[in-house]
């Protein structure tokens, strides 16, 4: 079956506080549900089982141990993540919430990742692992939680395959409408992870995101080169995304040649999200998708990030399964509305070029 769905039921039972920051109530104001609803992996889980069911299969989901996530992530910080859980949950940071219960969906959320990359480096070149899971984890840090985010599920997957001799060399491309920036800070002075980021120059986000992930943050030491960020303006659709994949990320990682590619696959810069500024549809994700398979040459796993308008969270995420595995449901996008910026995405393509052509063969 050419691709393997990691997914459990524990993950609906992450929750966050209600609304997207920590802000007081106004008076003319209610309490909207928080973007990173369970409801966006349950309607991802249908369109796949409705869709893609005999291309499908679910292995069970093992959950990661405590020791695996500390290879990433400070056991201080650890602690108070489940020190939030057990003393009633809350909001550990301001836009990021425990729930008050064991925070088992955080272990299963890494197990997944972990799971889907042991299978990409173990099945055959047809078959690729995709982790559905919730929490999200690009955002968060070694030592601080950010974004919706709690583990860092790619950052704990790559470090896994790494720390075991799996792999040498891990490639990580995160699509995610918002800078990968915990999964940059994770690796920032590695030469063996190359971390390239599509997303919206959104920048600095305050005292739980110091990242820019703009085109100054290369990596430092040993890793200066390995951190590639290449912002996008709004507006980019699936012409400006494959141009910037053409330009920037192709020629990166077929030089950095890795033994692994994973993919953080957040949806949110689709056409109708309201956490993104891009225009992407269903077929730019399902041509990603398909890129990204050619580029990893039969080691490819997918990660699932964000993604928040949850009706077409499902077709985008349907799309980018499609391409990287290889198949048509024949389902077409019914959102598929706007128009992309062309030259604007172009001279900022022109400007990632210049930053990273001293490192890899890019342009």
């Amino acid at each position: 079956m050419p691709v393997e769905v990691g997914y459990d039921e524990v993950f609906l039972e992450h929750e966050h506080p209600d609304g997207a920051y920590d802000l007081p109530l106004r008076e003319t104001e209610v309490a909207e549900p928080h973007p990173d609803r369970p409801e966006r992996v349950t309607v991802i889980e249908r369109m796949l089982r409705t869709h893609l069911d005999e291309h499908a299969t679910w292995p069970a989901v093992e959950p990661v141990s405590r020791e695996r996530i500390e290879r990433v992530h400070d056991p201080d910080y650890l602690d108070s993540v489940w020190e939030l859980a057990a003393s009633g949950g809350g909001r550990i940071e301001a836009t990021t919430g425990v729930a008050p219960v064991p925070p088992e969906a955080v272990r299963y959320a890494a197990g997944a990742a972990v799971g889907a990359a042991e299978r990409a480096l173990e099945t055959d070149a047809d078959t690729v692992p995709y982790a559905l899971v919730r929490p999200s984890g690009h955002h968060a840090q070694p030592a601080r939680a950010d974004g919706y985010c709690l583990v860092n599920n790619v950052a704990v997957a790559a470090e896994h395959v790494l720390a075991t001799g799996r792999a040498e060399r891990v490639a990580v491309v995160d699509w995610d409408v918002h800078p990968g920036n915990g999964t940059q800070e994770c690796f920032y002075d590695r030469d063996d992870v190359l971390f390239v980021s599509l997303h919206n120059d959104f920048g600095s986000w305050g005292p739980s995101h110091p990242q820019t992930s703009r085109l100054d943050e290369r990596g430092e030491g040993d890793g200066e080169g390995y951190t590639v960020n290449v912002p996008l303006p709004p507006g980019t659709g699936n012409d400006g995304y494959a141009s910037a994949f053409d330009r920037v990320v192709e020629p990166a990682v077929e030089a950095f040649d890795p033994d692994l590619l994973l993919v953080s696959a957040g949806q949110d810069g689709s056409q109708m999200d309201p956490n993104g500024n891009n225009v992407l549809t269903m077929e730019g994700f399902r041509e990603m998708g398909e890129r990204v398979r050619e580029l990893a040459g039969g080691n490819l796993a997918l990660v699932q990030e964000g993604g928040y308008n949850v009706s077409h969270l499902a077709y985008c995420t349907l799309g980018a399964i499609e391409g990287a595995v290889g198949v048509e449901s024949g389902v077409r996008d019914r959102y598929d509305l706007l128009e992309e910026c062309n030259p604007a995405s172009e001279t900022w393509i022109d400007d990632a070029v210049a930053a990273h052509e001293a490192f890899w063969p890019v342009g």
